[in-house]
């Protein structure tokens, strides 16, 4: 039986707003190339209906006032939906610098402690060759 360990960020998604998530969604559909394809598609076609295929009964007729508005209100929307992504995105990289920063504390202190043994075996080695020295003296000077 495996346990799965969550990640901090799927801890962090787990735990988003209904509003912070559509804010995402909306955020990486606007930022897409599909997204620009059709945006672009669609004026194209405003423009063509507008202008040629209903010229005697255009709802918007050149130059095309309500998409004027519609363009507007879109940016409007859209900008207000950008800072609030970058709002969180803010929070998350403050987050994410917090763990890193807790992570490496505790990865500092692992290396004091790791340190410290191998300062310690060290001594140890020290006195183990000393000893060895002193029997080996000892020992040569017996055998005179």
């Amino acid at each position: 039986m495996t346990e799965h360990k969550k990640t901090w960020h799927a801890e962090h998604k787990a735990g988003l707003s209904k509003g912070q998530r559509a804010a995402d969604v909306l955020r990486n559909g606007m930022g897409s190339w599909p997204f620009v394809g059709i945006f672009i598609a669609s004026m194209i076609a405003w423009a063509l209906v507008n202008s040629f295929a209903l010229a005697d009964r255009a709802w918007d007729p050149y130059p095309y006032i309500l998409l004027n508005l519609f363009l507007s209100m879109l940016a409007g929307l859209q900008g207000a939906i950008l800072l609030i992504a970058a709002k969180r995105q803010d929070a998350i990289a403050a987050a994410m610098a917090r763990h890193d920063y807790d992570t490496d504390v505790r990865a500092e202190d692992e290396i004091q402690k790791l340190t410290d043994i191998n300062n310690q075996q060290l001594e140890i080695l020290r006195e183990l060759r000393q000893l060895l020295a002193e029997r080996d003296r000892d020992g040569g000077a017996r055998a005179q």
